[in-house]
């Protein structure tokens, strides 16, 4: 930048003017370019400093190349319906069936060449690695705790029910221990049979049968209708998708609500692309009002 202002300015007083900076730091960086390019760059002529053919000659090209360099750190802004731009989102299947249409009915709209690429939610830990090192873009589910760069915002809280067909021999008479006696299905996408609600069980001195444990919760609803499975599913998703032949109970003891997350890297905060996506994902749940399930807590 100092070699341009000189080339502009033709003055090593005005060019220190110019960049606000002090004249003879202005003429130690003359002296450093002369040395560079081998050549005077200015001369004195009648009453005044004036460009050698060589200095002439880097006025363009310098001014192209921090053109180019402004570009780079401080890019145009492009507009939305212009961006051209793959997207992609871990999230457990319940939210992906929830979002897919109307995310890719508004991109339609507003960003017609933002691409979206759902990808299975694998835990916590595994979406901060991906968020981390660029493999995903957004996650949408449960973070339990915080991870240095990754932003995390809580969409809503949501609290549980049991779910079990209406035949199920203890649906009269629910009770704690008709609960414990029965076994239960537990909706993990990484096939863990041991959830947050285990812990709070043998914090008091209390456990539960696990039966089976599917990697989707668009499986639960029919195989609770055929079996006498139990599964501790979030109230509002429970209300969506059941049907008639299912009946939801409160838990028999306390269990604390559980927030679903929109994270991103904080590298990503200014995307527009990624923004874009992440605001859509927010109007949609907010109007549903949270009919989603997180998997792998119940």
């Amino acid at each position: 930048m100092i070699l341009d202002a000189l080339l502009a300015e033709a003055h090593v007083s005005r060019a220190a003017q110019r960049l606000n900076l002090s004249q003879p730091a202005v003429s130690s960086a003359l002296q450093r370019c002369r040395a560079l390019f081998d050549d005077p760059l200015l001369e004195r002529g009648w009453g005044e400093m004036k460009l050698t053919p060589r200095a002439e000659m880097l006025r363009g090209p310098i001014r192209d190349v921090l053109a180019q360099v402004k570009h780079l750190l401080d890019p145009p802004e492009t507009e939305l319906s212009e961006l051209v731009q793959v997207v992609r989102i871990s999230a457990a299947d319940a939210p992906t069936a929830l979002l897919a249409q109307p995310l890719i009915e508004k991109l339609a709209r507003t960003a017609p060449n933002i691409s979206i690429v759902f990808k299975p939610w694998l835990g916590p830990d595994v979406v901060a690695r991906e968020l981390t090192n660029g493999e995903t873009d957004l996650g949408v589910a449960l973070f339990d705790r915080p991870v240095d760069h990754i932003e995390a915002e809580t969409l809503f809280e949501a609290d549980y029910v049991v779910a079990m067909r209406k035949e199920h021999p203890a649906a009269e008479s629910f009770c704690l221990e008709s609960w414990l006696a029965w076994r239960h299905i537990v909706v993990s996408g990484r096939g863990e049979r041991h959830t947050p609600l285990d812990d709070s069980l043998r914090a008091i001195g209390l456990s539960r049968q696990v039966g089976l444990v599917v990697p989707s919760f668009q499986l639960v609803p029919a195989i609770l209708s055929t079996t006498d499975l139990f599964a501790m599913l979030p109230r509002k998703s429970f209300e969506a998708h059941h049907g008639g032949d299912l009946v939801g109970v409160a838990p028999p003891l306390e269990v604390d609500r559980f927030p679903l997350h929109l994270a991103w890297h904080d590298r990503s905060s200014d995307d527009p692309g990624i923004g874009h996506v992440a605001g859509i994902i927010r109007a949609v749940l907010a109007a549903e009002g949270g009919e989603i399930i997180n998997s792998g807590n119940g």
